[in-house]
């Protein structure tokens, strides 16, 4: 049973998945344990064990289509979260094998948002539609305006992002 991200990095051992890919996943929980804590010192509320798990399983189906560790491609994304199935992994948390690429093509909840971000901003990009839809959203639920947190949550990205090219130096995996 899946409880914690060291569960997920045991089963992804089990399943033969490359290192890089354990690294990859490794900085993207970082991130996005970092932008949880983050968001929670501003009165958010979130599942902290739930973005944990979801950063830590967002690329399962890599295991399977290795060649998405260097190229582009969604054929991991289905197939992850069809692994994540076959190895008893709640429904919940494998669905971050496709909500973390398709969050604009399907209802996602707060947490597969901040995952589908700490994937772009391990790495350094940055992705306005969605960190505007997570001000949105942080905003509605702090009873906040967008602009009374756009800049506090703005230099929060631009903060992680501009340490993208140190996570990207030890690691050789382009998600």
């Amino acid at each position: 049973m899946i409880k914690c991200r060291e569960d997920v990095y045991a089963l992804y051992k089990s399943l033969g998945a490359p290192s890089r890919l354990i690294d990859h996943v490794i900085h993207v929980g970082a991130v996005a344990e970092k932008l949880a804590n983050e968001l929670k010192e501003i009165g958010v509320t979130l599942d902290e064990n739930l973005v944990c798990l979801g950063a830590a399983c967002h690329d399962a189906g890599k295991i399977i289509y290795k060649n998405e560790l260097d190229e582009p491609g969604s054929l991991h994304e289905l197939a992850g979260e069809k692994l994540l199935l076959e190895h008893d992994v709640s429904p919940v948390v494998a669905r971050f094998c496709r909500s973390h690429a398709q969050y604009e093509r399907m209802e996602t909840s707060y947490e597969e948002l901040l995952v589908a971000l700490a994937d772009k901003l391990w790495k350094g990009k940055r992705v306005e539609n969605l960190e505007l839809e997570i001000i949105d959203l942080t905003a509605n639920q702090i009873g906040k305006e967008r602009w009374d947190l756009f800049d506090k949550l703005d230099t929060i990205f631009e903060d992680i992002a501009a340490e993208g090219d140190s996570r990207l130096a030890s690691t050789m995996v382009t998600t």
